[in-house]
């Protein structure tokens, strides 16, 4: 009997290229891993041991870049091996006013004036803290890492993997070309989501890093006496009052998010194609040490770029997180902020702090992205065995 194929239609054949362009799709955009499987709580267990691990190898880094944008803004910083030069506890007059630019702040010229005293560049915050506050103080500010690093973390990788997966299945359905995007796009509103959840305790990370302490030898104020300060900074017996200096737990948030929303979408965007790319050059089932080295390389990559673009915006954020004048802090924005680090030191205002920036950014990015992959990887075949 012959049986003659029956011909084609404009709807066959528009459906047949429809599959074709999703199969393309689906072949650029591979998952790294397929991780499907796995649960929140997995994927969360992997996103705070890698924050763990970063927070405690980066975070002298962090607060060398943390002083260098601190000093610029105006913070005095002076021989310790008497008197520190600033009191955390104590409310700042305004780090900069619009009547004197590129001026210490007031009370302090003569502090701002020695040579010696001021930062000029990574090494020397180094070198300096070594000698005049100790070695132990680079790590000034990692507890309050990570109390923010664990939760942030576990919530923004998660949160940032299941989006994708999410995104990319309806995309693959309903949008083919849009596939490029959707990493941007999830790590956008992921972050968005960590940022707002942890912000209070990443505002007392940024003053405890910035600020020296009252008497040399005296043992700084922690987290949670650092966020009392911020919520309660002049004692007031009205209660509508101490309500609305909750807000101050929120202070420079819009700095925040316009850091890391940027930061986020670059990351992901550069991290995605380029560990991708590289898991199909191995050309076999992934093992750990391939996840390892590919997510590893791509996110170090992605991280250097993404925190060089987004370098003025984290000198907004630390100098709106410092400001201790009540009044300044609830009037300044982070355009206002911009604006005014330009008019005090121009390009370079803006990059103050970039070198400790990017080399704290490029391995930070990849230790948390890689370690997590990783373990996930571990999950997944401990699954695969089940």
């Amino acid at each position: 009997m012959d049986v003659r194929a029956a011909p084609k239609t404009g709807v066959d054949l528009e459906g047949n290229k429809l599959k074709e362009e999703r199969e393309n799709s689906a072949s650029q955009f591979p998952n790294s891993l397929p991780d499907a499987n796995l649960g929140i709580a997995e994927r969360a267990v992997s996103a705070v041991g890698a924050a763990f691990i970063s927070a405690i190898i980066v975070n002298p880094l962090d607060v060398a870049k943390t002083r260098l944008q601190a000093q610029a803004a105006g913070v005095p910083y002076q021989n310790q091996h008497g008197a520190a030069s600033l009191e955390a506890n104590k409310i700042l007059p305004p780090l900069r006013s619009p009547q004197s630019h590129n001026h210490p702040v007031a009370g302090h010229e003569s502090v701002l004036s020695l040579g010696s005293s001021r930062y000029k560049g990574t090494i020397d915050v180094f070198y300096k803290v070594i000698h005049q506050e100790g070695f132990p103080r680079l790590w000034r500010g990692t507890f309050a890492s990570l109390a923010l690093a664990v939760p942030s973390v576990g919530i923004y990788l998660p949160c940032y993997d299941v989006f994708r997966n999410y995104m990319e299945g309806f995309t693959e359905q309903n949008a083919p070309h849009m596939m490029p995007y959707v990493p941007l796009v999830a790590g956008s509103v992921a972050r968005t989501l960590a940022v707002v959840g942890c912000y209070p305790v990443d505002l007392a990370k940024t003053r405890m890093q910035a600020f020296t302490d009252t008497h040399a030898g005296a043992k700084p104020p922690g987290v949670l006496k650092t966020l009392i300060e911020v919520v309660s900074p002049v004692t007031s017996a009205n209660n509508f009052e101490k309500l609305k200096n909750y807000r101050n737990l929120w202070t420079g948030i819009g700095a925040q998010l316009a850091r890391d929303v940027p930061f986020s979408a670059i990351c992901w965007a550069t991290i995605e194609p380029i560990r991708r790319s590289l898991l199909r050059l191995v050309g076999h089932e992934p093992t750990a040490a391939t996840i390892l080295g590919a997510n590893f390389s791509a996110a170090f990559v992605a991280g250097s770029v993404a925190a060089a673009v987004t370098c003025p915006l984290d000198v907004a954020r630390t100098r709106r997180q410092i400001e201790k004048d009540l009044t300044r802090q609830m009037r300044m924005t982070t355009k206002q902020t911009l604006v005014e680090i330009w008019r005090d030191g121009g390009l370079k205002g803006l990059f103050t702090g970039l070198g400790p920036r990017v080399a704290r950014a490029g391995p930070s990015t990849a230790i948390v992205v890689s370690f997590y992959e990783v373990v996930k990887y571990a999950f997944h075949h401990r699954h695969a065995i089940q």
